[in-house]
């Protein structure tokens, strides 16, 4: 059964750039495995960030998240707290993800707030891209350059280091 991978985000990719890059590398990964991305709709911002408000945004962000993932489905939550990934590990990772038997594989990006802890509690495994912070709208993109990166590294081919 070939490999399916999901990427699942909240809110949508409004800058052209970034919306053509990610369809191109989904593009490219469909050589190596069934990728989707898809994405729930953002919950605005209170004016005053509170602890209650953001507790609240997470929440209803991470609950449309919840209700995106199929049953079963190995799911990563993309949090700065995360262990950090080289591109390596992630040629690695795939190889075991695909040996242990699975088939459905889900990356979860939060919104600016970050995820709910619900979300985290879901998910098998918490990867941190970087050290660095990233606009929550360039993380399904660098998510998807390194799955694909992984997948040449895995296969051997030429890919630059």
């Amino acid at each position: 059964m070939p490999l399916r991978i999901d990427l699942l985000a909240v809110g949508e990719i409004d800058h052209p750039g970034l919306r053509s890059a990610t369809e191109e590398y989904l593009r490219r990964l469909g050589r190596y495995a069934r990728v989707g991305y898809r994405h729930a709709p953002g919950e605005p911002l209170p004016t005053r960030l509170t602890p209650a408000a953001i507790q609240r945004v997470r929440a209803v962000e991470g609950q449309r998240l919840l209700r995106m993932l199929a049953p079963g489905t190995y799911a990563v939550a993309l949090d700065p707290g995360g262990r950090q990934v080289s591109s390596e590990d992630i040629a690695r990772w795939l190889n075991e993800r695909a040996t242990a038997g699975d088939s459905r594989i889900a990356f979860l990006v939060g919104g600016t707030l970050g995820l709910d802890p619900d979300v985290l509690g879901r998910c098998r495994e918490r990867w941190s891209l970087s050290r660095l912070t990233f606009p929550h709208q360039m993380v399904p993109l660098i998510v998807l350059e390194q799955l694909y990166r992984g997948f040449r590294i895995l296969r051997g081919e030429p890919y630059h280091y």
